[in-house]
C-alpha cells in the first residue's frame, strides 16, 4: 500500500476478548485478581503443563489469562495494562480497600507531560491515573476518562457497564444542565430528560455537548 492509499475500514466486528499476563505463581495471582473483586470466569487444569485462568475486571469486555503454558514472556514483564475508569479517585479508593498498594492519583497536562500530584484540576479527560503491580510486577495504569475524543465511540452504541459510571456520567449531566438552565433564565426545563440522554450520549461518544 502506497503513502496516498488509504486502509478501508473493517466491517467485521473484531473485540478484544482476553489478554494474557506472564506470572511466576498461579495460585498467589488467582489470590490477588480475586482480591481485587474481579471476576473470576475459569480455572482450567490439563496435567501438570498447562492451566488458564481467567479474570474479568468489573465492568469489563475484556478479560485477562495467567497460567501454565501460556506464554514464554518473562513474569512480571506485561507492563502498562489499561483500565478506564469514570471516576479517579474512587477507583482509587476502592483499591486501597481491597489492599493494594497503588500510586496516588497524579495527572499529566498533555502526553509527555511530567506526572503532577493530584487529578487534573479541570478534570480533563484522559488526564488523570493511579498505577498498581501485581505481585509479579505486571504494570497496570488506571486512567480517568468521562468523554471520548471524537471517532473514539460509535454515537449509537452508548453503554454503561456498571452503576457507578452511570451514576458519574448521571452527576456530570446534572451539573450541565444546570448551568444550561441558568443559560435559559433559570426557568425549569420539563425536558430534562431528553437533554440528560442527548448530553450523556455526546459526552461517551466525544461529539459536541448540548448547551
Amino acid at each position: 500500500m502506497t503513502s496516498t492509499e488509504k486502509a478501508k475500514p473493517g466491517t467485521i466486528d473484531m473485540k478484544l476478548e482476553a489478554v494474557v499476563i506472564p506470572v511466576s505463581d498461579v495460585d498467589r495471582s488467582k489470590n490477588f485478581y480475586a482480591g481485587l473483586g474481579w471476576r473470576l470466569d475459569a480455572d482450567f487444569v490439563v496435567g501438570d503443563t498447562f492451566r488458564v485462568v481467567q479474570f474479568t475486571p468489573p465492568g469489563s469486555p475484556c478479560s485477562i489469562h495467567f497460567g501454565k503454558g501460556l506464554t514464554p514472556a518473562p513474569p512480571g514483564s506485561a507492563k502498562v495494562l489499561y483500565l478506564i475508569v469514570s471516576d479517579i479517585e474512587a477507583a482509587h479508593a476502592e483499591l486501597v480497600a481491597h489492599g493494594v498498594a497503588a500510586s496516588e492519583v497524579f495527572h499529566r497536562n498533555g502526553p509527555g507531560q511530567p506526572a503532577i500530584k493530584g487529578r487534573h484540576p479541570e478534570g480533563r479527560s484522559y488526564s488523570s491515573f493511579v498505577t498498581f503491580s501485581d505481585p509479579d510486577g505486571n504494570g497496570w495504569l488506571l486512567q480517568e476518562i468521562t468523554q471520548r475524543l471524537p471517532g473514539r465511540v460509535d454515537a449509537k452504541d452508548t453503554v454503561f457497564t456498571s452503576v457507578t459510571g452511570l451514576a458519574a456520567a448521571l452527576r456530570r449531566a446534572a451539573a450541565a444542565h444546570g448551568e444550561h438552565e441558568k443559560r435559559t433564565g433559570g426557568q425549569y426545563d420539563t425536558n430534562w430528560p431528553d437533554w440528560y440522554a442527548a448530553y450523556m450520549v455526546a459526552e461517551q461518544a466525544g461529539t459536541t455537548l448540548p448547551e
